[in-house]
């Protein structure tokens, strides 16, 4: 009995580090957002945006990863495309505020007046954990529209 208790221990042990290993994979690294924002970029250049949005409306895409996911904004703040709530495309989303109250999306507009890439951090919502995190989302604007990827920390 003792024998088939302590095996029982080491299975709930070996699980459950297996799933802290499985959640810290799914972290993407700033490195992996700046790649995918350069991916959609080139993508959008390639295919034009409505079929590049499209794409990254699809949660099961090719740009939904782990936590890492594209949003697209125009310059005056309306999400265009966004892998992971796709409810929020086609709403201006400018005076949107994180749980601290800083509008992101309205700070995220004035830094692409003089900046073409950059990263700005602010809190949101983890689409793995649910919880919310503090996030650095990394933005290049191209054309008309401004394309985004962020890490949680």
């Amino acid at each position: 009995m003792k024998k088939l208790f302590t095996g029982i221990l080491i299975c709930c042990f070996m699980l459950g580090s297996a799933g802290i290993v499985f959640s810290a994979e799914k972290r993407g690294t700033a490195a992996e957002a700046e790649a995918m924002v350069k991916k959609a970029v080139a993508l959008i250049k390639a295919k034009g945006k409505d079929k590049a949005f499209a794409e990254f409306n699809n949660p099961k895409g090719q740009f939904v990863k782990g936590d890492l996911y594209i949003t697209v904004y125009d310059l005056h703040g309306t999400c265009l495309a966004h892998g992971f709530n796709q409810k929020m495309v086609g709403k201006n989303m400018i005076d949107l505020k994180d749980p601290d109250g800083k509008p992101f999306v309205k700070e995220r507009n004035d830094l692409a007046k003089t900046k073409d890439k950059f990263w700005l951090e602010y809190k949101y919502v983890n689409p793995l954990t649910k919880q919310i995190e503090q996030k650095t989302m990394y933005t290049e604007k191209t054309g008309d529209v401004l394309v985004n990827c962020g890490i949680y920390k």
